[in-house]
């Protein structure tokens, strides 16, 4: 059982203040702190002591010395290396909106850009690595995200306010299906020069007369990127607000972004990212276009309901590379049965862990790393504790 030392992500969307307000964490030079990692990423693993110097060390570099001890037999064979990262992510400003490819893909997309040579730093690439990217948020404050695209009467209906932007609006609008959602999608992200002044034109005309969602979200998007095609997103895409406690998965394929809150995200270990908006970077439309399943899904759909035993909450995982889980303590020992590692986040409160004979006290914003080893461990005290383990 390990105490964790976090790394903090300082990417410009990120909120200067959420992290210091929610557990006390200082930000002397006043950056954004967008994301504070747990886990083994190469890019930002966390420290750990190890006990047999009294220094601490990545966790990595423990973990990929002892791969079995540390993640289990069945995980070390699957993956060898810890299959998930779990951040803390503070959005102040809206991510991009993208896609994220599913493993088979990921797999060929990832050959085919190797035997074209393209650089994985290169800017213009889209697979960094051959894996899947599945996600979920569980929201710590309200949290306001886009995820899958609304049902197509719905979407009808928004776009007939602007049907005048764009032909292809027009055409969808007088008879909405998946094929011509597809087209349509495809234009708004090709739109250019005066045919895009003009769509854009008529978008933020309509935002003058039009008030509650999806019309606040995009004029707090156009405050940002005012040019930015992605800002007819919102008309197309669920927009969603999760409160505190409540939980989304984000399937492999689905058009999705976060846009303000707090959250727990729980994600497979990769990097694979195509953006459909929102961003200065590089926008592959026909390799996002054949990642995209144009399927209509109800907001009410989007929300995960976790299975709740008696003071633990535990959500359903399609994946396997994490499960998450909830526990409410109350000065009652609960007991953790681990297969595999685990990484245990402090939500609120002050919470005991004792495994082996050890014991640590961990307060809202720390981190313990329980391995596979432990097989194990009981918890104490009085808060909130979010576990990412694999089954």
């Amino acid at each position: 059982m390990l105490k964790m030392t976090n790394q903090i992500q300082n990417y410009a969307w990120g909120s200067k203040k959420a992290l210091t307000s929610l557990y006390g964490i200082q930000n002397p030079n006043n950056l954004p702190m967008a994301e504070l990692w747990m886990g083994a990423h190469p890019k930002a693993s966390s420290r750990v002591m190890d006990t047999t110097t009294d220094k601490l060390v990545s966790l990595k570099s423990m973990i990929d010395a002892d791969p079995v001890g540390f993640l289990g037999e069945k995980i070390a064979n699957r993956f060898n290396q810890l299959p998930f990262l779990f951040k803390v992510l503070c959005a102040a400003q809206p991510l991009s909106i993208q896609v994220h490819p599913n493993k088979t893909y990921a797999e060929v997309g990832f050959a085919k850009e190797n035997a074209a040579g393209i650089a994985l730093d290169s800017p213009n690439r889209n697979y960094k690595d051959d894996n899947h990217k599945p996600e979920l948020i569980y929201a710590l404050t309200p949290f306001k995200a886009m995820n899958a695209f609304r049902p197509l009467v719905e979407i009808a209906d928004l776009l007939d306010f602007v049907s005048a932007a764009h032909p292809e609006i027009q055409l969808f609008v007088q008879q909405p299906t998946e094929e011509k959602l597809a087209k349509l999608f495809a234009q708004i992200l090709s739109l250019s020069g005066e045919q895009k002044e003009r769509a854009l034109g008529v978008l933020k005309s309509a935002l003058n007369s039009r008030q509650g969602e999806p019309w606040n979200t995009i004029k707090k998007m156009a405050s940002l990127y005012p040019e930015d095609n992605g800002l007819f997103s919102p008309l197309l895409l669920n927009v969603i607000e999760l409160q505190p406690g409540e939980a989304m998965f984000l399937y492999a394929r689905t058009p999705h972004a976060y846009i303000e809150g707090v959250g727990l995200e729980i994600m497979a270990n990769s990097d694979n990212v195509l953006r459909a908006g929102l961003t200065n970077k590089h926008i592959d439309i026909p390799e996002l276009i054949a990642n995209v399943d144009f399927i209509p899904k109800e907001v009410e759909s989007l929300f995960s309901e976790p299975q709740i035993t008696g003071n633990i909450c535990k959500y359903d995982i399609p994946v396997e590379d994490f499960a998450f889980c909830i526990y409410s303590i109350n000065q009652t020992q609960t007991k953790i049965e681990n297969e595999t590692a685990s990484i245990l986040f402090c939500i609120e409160g002050e919470i005991k862990i004792t495994s082996n004979n050890d014991e640590l006290l961990i307060i809202a914003g720390e981190s313990i790393f329980l391995p596979a080893s432990d097989k194990l461990a009981y918890i104490n005290g009085n808060g909130k504790l979010a576990r990412a383990y694999n089954l």
